[in-house]
């Protein structure tokens, strides 16, 4: 069969980054992509890269209410939307531009029969299927979204203007960044979810310390709640919980995950699970020379791992031979303020989950005098190592976490064992020597 393209990427997220590679190498690919506008997927546009831009505004103003300050500032929703806009059109812009060997096929693009793909009216057939579809906001079924009283991420995102009072509904990533943002921004907030603590997932320590951060912030907390309905009416949003209570907020951010979007695979040969579309440990449906790459396998949705999925797929094409991509090298992070947390390979939790025998080391960063200086009094070092004293993973409570992180998953990818892990000398003061006294104390 003589195809249209050697691949075809479905989908323009993250997906662009193996278009680039695979087209510079000489291969010819197509990106089918509804709106080309929106090159970059969700993280860029609607997620991570808005998101970490609002809570560093948001910061600026929590760190300008300390009392060695005086006066006020307030955030401008409107202009930090305009910033957002125009960095946003920059970025697509440079996008754009690194996909000049890449056809960009404009249009809704389903998977219709092996190695073809239907999208404005064209059929278009390809070697090798890439899809990249990403995800959605998740509602709950019994809330009513609307896009006026209750939002999601995407509404939240394209804000101009600051709600008086807003209750945030979930407590994983996006619930927990976006009630930070707000009550750091000087918005009434309520954070509600169906568990008894946060980060259940997470050292209790990191746990019990989040809690008392989001009380810090003036976060009002409502744990082991869960929400029968919700609908936007005169009086603002009524919220009717599952044991009966009643409640009304101006706004509810639902933030209860994201689903895979799986609808454009309409191939009975390609399998789709409960979290995504399946797919081996390279990334290949159930379905020969046919990948699914980031939040549409259900793997990890992160925008860091779709890119690596997707080059380490179009290396394997390309007959490289790539090392086998390891997910539990990826580090996962959620932006909270002002500690955030950050985790890589092996989390306590998952250590006592599978009974593997492990040393901790925990380093609270309480007392230490930068920590105090620099808001990171609750903060806390953790890594674990397995009996022979090789770095089995971390967890890191502190201001900007997912940075010191990047020290425990080189250790972890390396294969580090403590002993040479003592040998480097971290700088003073920083939240990093924390970090080294906690290979130590392996």
């Amino acid at each position: 069969m003589n195809y249209d393209y050697d691949i075809l990427f479905l989908g323009g997220g993250l997906n662009y980054a193996g278009a680039v590679v695979a087209s510079k190498a000489g291969l010819k690919c197509a990106l089918v992509e509804k709106n080309p506008a929106h090159l970059g997927g969700t993280c860029l546009h609607n997620g991570c890269i808005p998101s970490k831009m609002y809570l560093e505004a948001a910061e600026t103003i929590r760190k300008a209410k300390k009392d060695h300050f005086s006066g006020s500032i307030a955030l401008e929703m409107a202009k930090l939307d305009d910033e957002k806009e125009e960095l946003l059109v920059r970025a697509t812009k440079a996008i754009t531009k690194q996909c000049a060997g890449v056809d960009i096929v404009k249009g809704q693009g389903v998977l219709t029969a092996p190695h073809i793909v239907e999208a404005a009216g064209r059929t278009l057939t390809g070697r090798y299927m890439i899809i990249g579809t990403g995800s959605r906001p998740f509602i709950p079924e019994g809330i009513e979204y609307d896009g006026v009283g209750v939002i999601t991420s995407d509404e939240v995102l394209n804000m101009r203007s600051l709600p008086e009072k807003i209750a945030v509904y979930g407590d994983g990533a996006i619930g927990l960044e976006m009630a930070s943002f707000f009550a750091s921004a000087g918005v009434e907030t309520e954070l509600i979810w169906r568990h008894d603590t946060l980060l259940r997932k997470a050292h209790p320590i990191i746990s019990q310390n989040l809690m008392k951060q989001m009380e810090s912030l003036g976060v009002t907390l409502s744990p082991e709640r869960s929400i029968q309905s919700a609908k936007t009416t005169r009086r603002g949003v009524h919220i009717r919980y599952t044991d009966g209570k009643e409640h009304y907020v101006p706004t509810l951010l639902v933030a209860t995950g994201r689903r895979a979007v799986t609808d454009a695979v309409q191939v009975p040969e390609i399998e789709i699970g409960k979290k995504g579309i399946v797919t081996d440990e390279h990334f290949e449906t159930t379905l020969r020379d046919h990948y699914a790459i980031g939040d549409c396998n259900g793997k990890l949705q992160l925008a860091h791992a779709a890119r690596a999925e997707v080059l380490y797929v179009v290396r394997r094409i390309l007959g490289k031979k790539p090392e086998t991509i390891d997910l539990e090298h990826v580090v996962r992070f959620i932006h909270t303020l002002p500690c955030s947390y950050a985790v890589v390979g092996k989390s306590k939790a998952e250590l006592e989950r599978v009974g593997t025998e492990y040393r901790e080391s925990v380093v609270p960063l309480s007392g230490l005098p930068f920590a105090l200086t620099h808001d990171g009094a609750d903060g806390v070092m953790i890594v674990y190592a397995d009996a022979e004293g090789f770095i089995l993973g971390g967890e890191i409570f502190a201001p900007n976490a997912e940075e010191l992180i990047a020290v425990v998953a080189m250790a972890v990818a390396g294969e580090m064992d403590a002993a040479t892990a003592k040998r480097t000398i971290l700088a003073h003061p920083t939240f990093g020597e924390s970090l080294e006294k906690a290979f130590w104390r392996l």
